[in-house]
C-alpha cells in the first residue's frame, strides 16, 4: 500500500504580550510574535516592525497581530499558502477530540498540529473545535458578560446582509473561541478586509460611550471573537481541531530555568481544553 504524504506551506503565529522562553521551543512553522510595547528577543517576530498598530492591543488583543500579518507577510505568499493564529497559552492539537484524555506521558510537543494533517486537503480554513452553550445562546452569552445592547449596537456597523447572517449566527448556542484559526492567504486577507473596518467603528462606537472599563477594556477583541467565529464558519470551508491549554506554571520563565524540559512539557491532563457551560 502506497501512503500519500499532504504538506502544505504552513505559517502559525503565536501571539504573546510578553516573551515565554518555553515558546522557542516550538515546532519552526509556528513563529512567536510579540504584540503590544514590551521588549522581545531580536530571534521573535515583533508587530513593532513594519506596518502595525500597536497602540492599539489593549483593546483589539491578538487582532493587532492580524494586522500585522496582513500588512507585512503577505506579499510573497500564495494564495494557497496557509496563515494560522494561536496563542502563547493555547496550542492547536493535530486531532479533533471529543473527550479529555487519560493519563497521558507524551510531550505535547508530539501532539501539536502537523503540516501534514490530511485535514488540510479537506478544507479552506480551521477553527476550534465550537464551545456548546446548553442554556444560552452566543447572543445571550455576550449580553450576560459583557452588558446589554453593546453587540447590538456594533452589528448595526455592519453592511445589511452581513448584518442579518451575524445576528442569525448569533442567535445559535455555538462558538469557536479565542480568534484562533487557521486559512488560506486569500481567505485571511478577506477577513481583514471584513474585520478592520468593523472594528475601527466598534472602537470609535466604544470610546464615544465610555465603554472602556474594567474587563471591557478589552469590548473591540471580545466582539472580534464573535465575528471570527461567524465570517470563517459561514463564508469558508472549515472544519475542526482541539486545542490544549499551557497554565502559568509551564510558561514561567522562572521555572523553566530549572525544569528547562526538552520540548513543550509533558501533557498530563492538559488536553485537549474543553469548556462546559
Amino acid at each position: 500500500m502506497q501512503f500519500i504524504i499532504f504538506m502544505i506551506n504552513l505559517n502559525i503565529y503565536c501571539m504573546a504580550i510578553k516573551y515565554f522562553k518555553i515558546l522557542d521551543k516550538l515546532p519552526p512553522y509556528i513563529k512567536p510574535l510579540g504584540l503590544g510595547n514590551n521588549t522581545f528577543p531580536e530571534h521573535w517576530l515583533t508587530e513593532q516592525n513594519g506596518e502595525n498598530i500597536s497602540h492599539l492591543n489593549k483593546h483589539f488583543g491578538e487582532a493587532t497581530g492580524f494586522y500585522w500579518i496582513l500588512k507585512n507577510k503577505l506579499k510573497n505568499k500564495n494564495e494557497n499558502d496557509w496563515i494560522g493564529s494561536c496563542q502563547h497559552r493555547r496550542l492547536w492539537l493535530n486531532k479533533l477530540y471529543e473527550k479529555k484524555q487519560k493519563l497521558s506521558y507524551n510531550s505535547l510537543y508530539s501532539n501539536l498540529l502537523n503540516p501534514n494533517n490530511e485535514i488540510f486537503s479537506k478544507c479552506d480554513s480551521i477553527l476550534l473545535q465550537p464551545t456548546i452553550f446548553k442554556k444560552e445562546t452566543a447572543h445571550e452569552q455576550f449580553n450576560k458578560i459583557y452588558g446589554k445592547n453593546i453587540i447590538d449596537d456594533c452589528i448595526n456597523f455592519l453592511e445589511k446582509k452581513d448584518k442579518e447572517k451575524f445576528e442569525n449566527y448569533l442567535n445559535g448556542n455555538k462558538l469557536s473561541i479565542c480568534n484562533m484559526f487557521i486559512t488560506k492567504t486569500y481567505f485571511f486577507k478577506s477577513y481583514c478586509e471584513n474585520l478592520f473596518p468593523w472594528l475601527n467603528k466598534c472602537l470609535e462606537h466604544c470610546n464615544k460611550n465610555n465603554l472602556f472599563n474594567d474587563k471591557n477594556i478589552r469590548l473591540p477583541i471580545f466582539l472580534t471573537e464573535r465575528y471570527t467565529s461567524y465570517w470563517f464558519s459561514e463564508n469558508v470551508n472549515t472544519k475542526y481541531l482541539s486545542f490544549a491549554r499551557l497554565g502559568q506554571f509551564l510558561l514561567s520563565n522562572n521555572i523553566n530555568k530549572f525544569i528547562n524540559p526538552i520540548k513543550i512539557p509533558f501533557t498530563f491532563r492538559m488536553y485537549p481544553t474543553l469548556h462546559d457551560y
